[in-house]
């Protein structure tokens, strides 16, 4: 570890900053909302309440640490150094955007608006987060260290991601491929296909397990094992309705062989941030040897 520790705060632009953005004033912001039965001043004070959150948190560290701010969309072109202390400041999705460009550096999550968003990945409070980032700044602190999953394809990309990979066709056509898991083989025509954590455990996998009323055990945050979900498989005389669902553990691969010209593969709902899928690509789905390491 460094002499200087270095604190790297996360933070994304509020709804009533993208309002401006859009609107050039806020009296226009105002108007657009008013128009619509909504009440600007409802969105601005939960955007001070996130501004004070992130002026507590630069606040608490100390003067001789260093530090940084990153928005959302620097994430990509951002250096984490290895012994840095994230905190992110927002919604759960804020860790999972931060968590594919981390090498196991921990993460100090604070919700500054629990009244809105769970925070299950942002836990603490803006007073709680402060004391951890301390802690964690010095390396002594509690962890909690979360499966991730990952894809590479057979020319060498690979992607990352905390919740879960999509793959398919990048409109709404039918996805078609080849899914292998062991010596189980099947060719679907399908809505595409997701690999999930025990951490997206909770959001997509859950719905489509809910919605087809699935037996599957999906996998808890800390366990090196995934969920896969073939979404809406189609029968025909070329595809099949075999090999829908099922669980990757440990080691093992799930394959799958695109058959489209215009496939896919993206992770956390980045849609913007993908791997192109072309007929013939092979793409290998596994537990990533990475982990995000949350700081209980």
């Amino acid at each position: 570890m460094t002499s200087v520790p270095r604190v790297v705060v996360v933070t994304r632009p509020t709804p009533f900053e993208e309002l401006l953005a859009r609107h050039a004033t806020r009296q226009q912001a105002e108007f657009f909302l008013k128009q619509r039965g909504q009440n600007l001043a409802f969105v601005e004070q939960n955007h001070q309440r996130v501004k004070h959150a992130v002026h507590e948190v630069q606040a608490a560290i100390p003067l001789d640490w260093r530090r940084n701010l990153v928005v959302r969309h620097e994430l990509d072109r951002f250096l984490f150094e290895p012994d840095d202390t994230v905190v992110v400041v927002g919604q759960d999705g804020l860790v999972a955007n931060a968590a594919k460009y981390l090498e196991g550096q921990p993460v100090v999550g604070i919700n500054p608006t629990p009244d809105l968003f769970d925070g299950v990945l942002v836990p603490h409070t803006v007073e709680g987060g402060c004391r951890r980032l301390l802690a964690a700044g010095r390396r002594d602190f509690g962890r909690e260290e979360r499966t991730m999953v990952e894809v590479e394809l057979d020319d060498g990309q690979k992607l990352c991601a905390l919740n879960e990979l999509f793959v398919g066709q990048r409109t709404h056509q039918s996805a078609r491929y080849e899914l292998a898991l062991g010596d189980r083989r099947a060719v679907h025509s399908s809505s595409g296909v997701i690999v999930s954590t025990g951490t997206g455990a909770t959001g997509w996998a859950h719905s489509i397990q809910l919605e087809r009323h699935s037996p599957l055990e999906l996998p808890k945050p800390t366990e090196r094992l995934l969920a896969f979900f073939v979404r809406e498989a189609f029968p025909s005389v070329a595809t099949s309705t075999e090999l829908t669902e099922g669980r990757v553990i440990g080691d093992e691969a799930l394959s799958v062989t695109s058959r489209m010209e215009d496939g896919v593969i993206f992770g956390d709902g980045i849609e913007t941030d993908h791997l192109r899928f072309g007929w013939g690509i092979q793409a290998t789905l596994r537990v990533a040897s990475k982990t995000l390491c949350l700081v209980t």
